[in-house]
């Protein structure tokens, strides 16, 4: 259950399968005709299916602010678990609000209306049973393409042996230190702060990244970190993401000082 489930925050996505959720309901309901349906007119069906398909999309519709507030609050990860609440919760609250408009619109002031549990077994659970594994395809398949586009996005840092490498995304890389023949590559991964040692020159690091910035002779930063400036007895540092100092060489202090102003303009 704590295994990653793949993801799309999108919400003009979740649109998209809310709509077409909509769409595939009304045709369900309007070819396989359950219940009393077969019963009613063309105009009929056209006047009272669109709402069970209207109510599938709102239930959906009313889960994104949940589903984004889990999202954020786990750090941007979506789990299988999260997956699986997500979907019982919306098929019991759709069920909920379609036998309710069977209910109290469909046969209103009807005598002998159909049970609960005949309707369940005659229409609610087949329908869930045919149109859960499209929410799920739908889902799956927008949270794979979520998960390529940020992996295309992402930077490789390689080292000089065969099995060498660090990829991430470019916010997520803090600053790259010297050390010896290898540099140290500080880096977030979720909200935690890792190291990396990696084979390599921080001079080939800084010609490979553009968007990096040389403060140092033994250090390399990402400017998207920087938090403040400290001056101690004459001497120049940066603070950076999780209370990181780096050292700010005279060489580099005026183009230093003339990128963060830029960067952290407005």
């Amino acid at each position: 259950m704590k295994f990653k489930y793949p993801f799309d925050p999108s919400l003009k996505h979740h649109v998209i399968i809310g709509f077409g959720l909509a769409l595939w309901i009304f045709l369900f309901l309007f070819v396989t005709e359950p219940l009393d349906i077969s019963e009613l007119n063309t105009s009929e069906k056209l006047k009272y299916l669109p709402f069970y398909s209207l109510i599938a999309t709102v239930s959906y519709l009313l889960f994104l602010p949940l589903q984004n507030y889990i999202y954020k609050k786990s750090q941007n990860n979506w789990l299988v678990k999260h997956e699986i609440l997500f979907l019982l919760s919306l098929s019991v609250v759709s069920l909920i609000l379609a036998r309710s408009y069977y209910l109290y619109v469909v046969v209103a002031g009807q005598a002998n209306p159909h049970t609960l549990g005949y309707m369940l077994m005659s229409l609610l659970l087949p329908a869930l049973a045919i149109i859960l594994p499209i929410i799920v395809i739908g889902r799956f398949a927008f949270g794979k393409y979520f998960e390529k586009k940020l992996e295309d996005t992402k930077i490789e840092i390689k080292g000089e042996g065969n099995y060498e490498s660090l990829k991430l995304h470019l916010n997520d890389l803090i600053a790259v230190q010297s050390s010896d023949n290898y540099i140290e590559v500080f880096y977030i991964s979720g909200s935690i702060l890792k190291k990396s040692l990696i084979r390599n020159k921080l001079s080939k690091i800084e010609t490979t990244f553009s968007e990096l910035q040389r403060i140092h002779r033994s250090y390399i930063i990402n400017p998207y970190h920087f938090q403040s400036w400290k001056t101690e007895k004459g001497k120049h540092f940066l603070v950076l993401s999780h209370n990181i100092e780096v050292p700010i060489s005279k060489t580099y202090l005026e183009a230093i000082k003339s990128t963060l102003n830029f960067t952290t303009a407005g």
